[in-house]
């Protein structure tokens, strides 16, 4: 059983920062695992915001993807040392405004499947991030 515990959200003002983290509870990521965030704001569906899918090939960082909305904002990585998937958020907007959720599948998805929530065995409970204007 995989259980994926979120951190770091909060409260900042546009153009701030905020880190989130994601830790795994009892197993280590894997190599092979893909690992994505998702958001979901008051009244709107889940959506799509980062994920890494590790190759062998890059065992330190992976295939990387973000919504073009966060892209050049949002940054994902491994922390390999915390065993952490981290998600830094650059250049905040009211509309970064969510439940930021974790996401993990104990395997290589397809790129088409990076996206699809469905995708994912395993959820973190969510944490929330609010930006003021």
């Amino acid at each position: 059983q995989v259980q994926l515990v979120e951190s770091g959200g909060g409260l900042a003002q546009a153009g701030g920062s905020l880190r989130l983290s994601c830790a795994t509870s009892g197993r280590t990521f894997s190599s092979s695992w893909s690992v994505g965030w998702f958001r979901q704001a008051p009244g709107k569906e889940r959506e799509f915001v980062s994920a890494i899918r590790w190759t062998a090939a890059n065992r330190s960082g992976g295939d990387l993807y973000y919504r073009n909305s966060v892209k050049r904002r949002f940054t994902i990585s491994r922390d390999n040392a915390k065993n952490t998937v981290d998600l830094q958020m650059n250049s905040l907007k009211p509309e970064d405004t969510a439940v930021y959720y974790c996401a993990a599948y104990t395997g290589r998805l397809i790129t088409s499947s990076v996206g699809d929530g469905d995708r994912y065995s395993y959820w973190g409970q969510g944490t929330q991030v609010t930006v003021s204007s």
